[in-house]
């Protein structure tokens, strides 16, 4: 056979085979497999005549059959490698600043990439842990209306039933209220407050919330039963395997069965609760469930495997027009896992949501980790000169350039590992500080893919910071060094390189100005959230639940509270003013209310007598709710927003119905921030039903909080025995709705704080280099009268058109950035020009610092000193 001269056996291989086999099996052995692959081209053509080639040279990878290495050659790699790694460690100990800069500053940005990237997978791990998490939906309502387009999480009592008992394709329905607030269990003499969510027969069926003990199919079916958590079950019977079949006591006055225990629901869950009674209960409890108009509380389905999404949402997209008069509300469902991280729509579009937050840091962390590299790599190689004389002398005795290579590559790489290693202590050390800063529990668990890109990304800065000075240098002729005596002058960077350096440290001290501004902006849009009239008072204001006796003899209690010293008056309502809450679909009629028009949701408060005044909300408009009128339950109250949206222009005296009450408005009330400042103000209405109410608020006198306080707790105790007094403040609730920005506030602070020490750390090393390497040049300039502020300030002029290049760019990129991120809130903050200013101000001021200390020792040394090396 003639073989055909351009199919060629695999490079690699051949040389491999090369490499390990005997030699004087080599010639024999390379021959077959070269005809053998020339055979198989014909046959089996190329591609797997390659592989197979590759097949057979691993498979005569055999003892036998590998060549005998030299012993002397592994002593004298042994020895060249123990001469390599005592040079570098002298290095590290000669240029001992060059070292630590470099160590401290890559750890400190792998540090904190590390912290990010577990923060981050704890986030986009929330609530993918259920086993039908690619079947799991939650049903949604969208609503064109007046003001746009809505889209709201809250759903009828009966919409999940109903669905599944029409559609097919939905294998589980489960509605569900989660209640945090107001539940207490009692066993004996023990009572808990408790987290309750009140779900349908499916719940365990649909969601991963696996049970130690009962059947999921089976637990909730029946309305006496309760399910509780490991947790709760430890708490009430100390063993939890006692607890099934035991009679817990719900709110002093209901009796249910314990059917089964849950394991505690994992941190990444964005449903947290101890325990789940039957939906049924839940409807009982709440007539308004049984409304098709009233959107209380929330639905989830699990689809078929065979279930086409699409075709689904359009079967649904119109279903809740045949349960309600006059609607045009559009329904569909979103995957479950997706509401934790896009959960917010603006206009009836995905607007993000947390995933937001996840973009910011993951891109803080790469920027941190650029900026640590880049540090990295322009302090190795500003100080690779140096080193200069060495070179020239082991080229001259000899040493090969590979050996050079591998030298200076290594003694990079091993900096690069060494700060990896002290990045994972600095974690450890750090992270309880970072999860109480994020509110979480996350854990240096050891993941591959995570160490791996770390790892990666660790020997590639080293790899790449190592390369100047083992390829670049290492090809001069010993010949020119050692006539240039070493001079660091004589070969100097080309021009290219220098203008890549000092473009990485304008790039540093962008990324530095930009996270200045971030932390600037954060935190004057929280003290404006902080400060801002909201429209109501929240100050010296605490509640708690309306629990027992208490909710039966309700005007008695409230009365009994406001004879209390230290309080100022007491009240209740349905829910807290803070945040959104029962909701009813418009009203049904009024006066001039234009036929087929869709209108929002209305938010419904229901209170007792004396709530209004009790918060500070300010009338426009005629009165509140006073016993000296009578009976006041046929009478309503709204606010501004509700009065624009029903475009009533002499609301006072007319009559409104809802689901067929008539009823009177008495009073407008100026808007209020009720929810979010993220959102625009939603119409609103105040209906007397002290019945309905949930809540007792009490104001107390401002300096006396905490002997109200005891004097409640006091009270409470004898009045509403079995129940426990938990309560809260009112601005705490509020502060609660911004625990995301404030913590965004605070880690960008952080974050800011890294990463200007980081870029201030490489330029007090740059300057130290670029010191040493002109101390000729100012020893002659002082012998020849300049003065040490002339020199100081020559020094520091490259430095400071760096970074004044650096806040040129910064600038405009942050005031976009920021404007975008205000663009969240529909009330914000103006961006001020000094916000900018002050960035500015503070990268000045610390780059100046870190130059400034070098560029100050450079000019107080004695020119003689440094002329007389010469």
């Amino acid at each position: 056979m003639n073989p055909n001269p351009n199919y060629l056996p695999p490079r690699l291989a051949a040389r491999f085979l090369r490499w390990y086999c005997r030699s004087e099996l080599l010639d024999e052995v390379a021959g077959d497999l070269y005809e053998l692959f020339q055979r198989r081209v014909e046959v089996k053509g190329l591609r797997r005549a390659q592989l197979l080639y590759w097949f057979n040279v691993l498979m005569f990878l055999h003892p036998d059959y590998i060549r005998k290495r030299n012993q002397q050659y592994f002593r004298n790699s042994i020895a060249m490698f123990k001469q390599n790694l005592l040079l570098t460690i002298r290095s590290f100990q000669r240029y001992r600043s060059t070292f630590l800069i470099n160590l401290l500053g890559l750890s400190t940005g792998l540090a904190c990439a590390i912290l990010i990237f577990l923060w981050v997978s704890d986030e986009l791990s929330v609530d993918k842990f259920h086993i039908n998490n690619d079947r799991l939906y939650q049903l949604l309502e969208e609503n064109q209306n007046t003001e746009g387009r809505w889209i709201g999480p809250f759903t009828a009592g009966l919409l999940a039933e109903t669905l599944k008992e029409e559609f097919p394709e939905i294998d589980y329905s489960v509605p569900a209220r989660l209640v945090p607030e107001g539940n207490t269990l009692s066993l004996g003499d023990k009572s808990l407050k408790a987290e309750a969510l009140f779900a349908g027969p499916d719940f365990f069926q649909a969601f991963s919330f696996g049970l130690t003990s009962g059947d999921p199919s089976q637990v909730l079916t029946d309305k006496k039963n309760i399910v509780i958590s490991e947790a709760l079950a430890k708490s009430l019977f100390t063993n939890p395997a006692q607890a099934v079949g035991k009679t817990v006591a719900y709110n002093q006055n209901q009796e249910f069965q314990v059917a089964g225990v849950f394991e505690d629901t994992p941190a990444n869950s964005s449903l947290q609760f101890d325990f789940v009674l039957p939906f049924a209960v839940y409807q009982e409890m709440n007539a308004n469930t049984l409304d098709w108009n009233f959107n209380t509380t929330q639905a989830f389905v699990v689809l078929r495997e065979d279930a086409s999404l699409a075709a689904f949402n359009q079967k649904i997209s119109g279903f809740l027009q045949t349960r309600r008069e006059e609607s045009n509300t559009i329904l569909w469902v979103r995957p479950f896992s997706d509401a934790y991280l896009y959960g917010n729509y603006e206009e009836g579009e995905l607007s993000g949501g947390r995933i937001a937050y996840v973009r910011l840091f993951s891109i803080i962390a790469v920027f941190i980790l650029i900026i640590a590299c880049i540090n990295f790599t322009n302090l190795t190689t500003a100080r690779a000169t140096r080193r200069l004389k060495e070179i020239g002398i082991k080229k001259a005795i000899g040493v090969r350039r590979s050996s050079l290579v591998f030298q200076y590559l290594g003694e990079s790489v091993l900096v690069a590992i060494i700060s990896l290693l002290v990045a994972v202590l600095l974690v450890g050390l750090f992270l309880p500080q970072f999860n109480s800063i994020t509110g979480k529990e996350l854990s240096m668990m050891v993941e591959i893919p995570m160490m791996l890109t770390l790892l990666g990304i660790t020997i590639g800065t080293g790899l790449v910071a190592g390369a100047y000075p083992a390829i670049y240098l290492s090809g001069f002729s010993p010949l020119k060094i050692l006539k240039g005596g070493g001079s660091l002058g004589k070969f100097s960077m080309p021009l290219s390189d220098l203008l890549a350096r000092k473009g990485l440290v304008v790039f540093q001290f962008v990324v530095s100005v930009i996270l200045i501004v971030a932390v600037l902006v954060v935190y004057q849009q929280i003290a404006y959230v902080q400060n801002k009239n909201l429209g109501y008072t929240k100050e010296n204001v605490l509640y708690f639940d309306l629990e027992g006796k208490a909710a039966e003899n309700l005007e008695t209690f409230l009365n009994e509270i406001e004879q209390l010293p230290y309080v100022d008056n007491a009240s209740s309502i349905g829910q807290t003013i803070v945040g959104s809450g029962l909701n009813t679909f418009g009203i049904d009629q009024w006066e001039g209310k234009p036929e087929g028009v869709e209108f929002p949701p209305f938010e419904m408060r229901p209170v007792a007598l004396g709530m209004i005044e009790l918060l500070n909300i300010r009338m426009l408009e005629g009165r509140t709710f006073s016993p000296d009128y009578g009976s006041e339950e046929d009478k309503i109250i709204f606010n501004q927003a509700a009065i624009a949206i029903m475009g009533l222009d002499d609301p006072l005296g007319q009559k409104v119905f809802i689901r067929g009450t008539a009823l009177e408005i008495i009073g407008v009330t100026e808007d209020f921030h009720f929810a979010s400042l993220h959102e625009e103000i939603n119409p609103l209405f105040f209906v007397l039903r002290p019945t309905w109410t949930h809540k007792v608020m009490v104001k107390v006198k401002a300096g006396q909080e905490q002997s109200a306080i005891d004097e409640l707790t006091k009270f409470y105790q004898a009045y509403n025995p079995g129940f426990p007094f938990d309560f809260r403040f009112l601005d705490e609730e509020y502060q609660a709705m911004y625990v995301a920005e404030q913590r965004v506030s605070t880690l960008s602070a952080y974050f800011a704080g890294i990463a200007i020490l980081i870029s201030c750390l490489g330029l007090f090393g740059l300057s130290a280099f670029t010191a040493e390497r002109r101390l000729k040049e100012i020893s002659i300039r002082k012998i020849m009268g300049a003065s040490s502020a002339g020199i100081v300030a020559l020094l520091s002029t490259e430095f400071t058109h760096l970074v004044l290049i650096s806040v040129g760019i910064a600038v405009p990129i942050s005031f976009l950035m920021a404007r975008n991120w205000l663009d969240n809130f529909a009330y914000s903050i103006e961006l001020k020009w000094w916000y900018f200013a002050l960035a500015a101000a503070v990268t000045f001021i610390i780059a100046w610092l870190s130059v400034g200390l070098q560029t100050i020792k450079a000019a107080l040394i004695n020119p003689v000193e440094s002329l007389k090396n010469e």
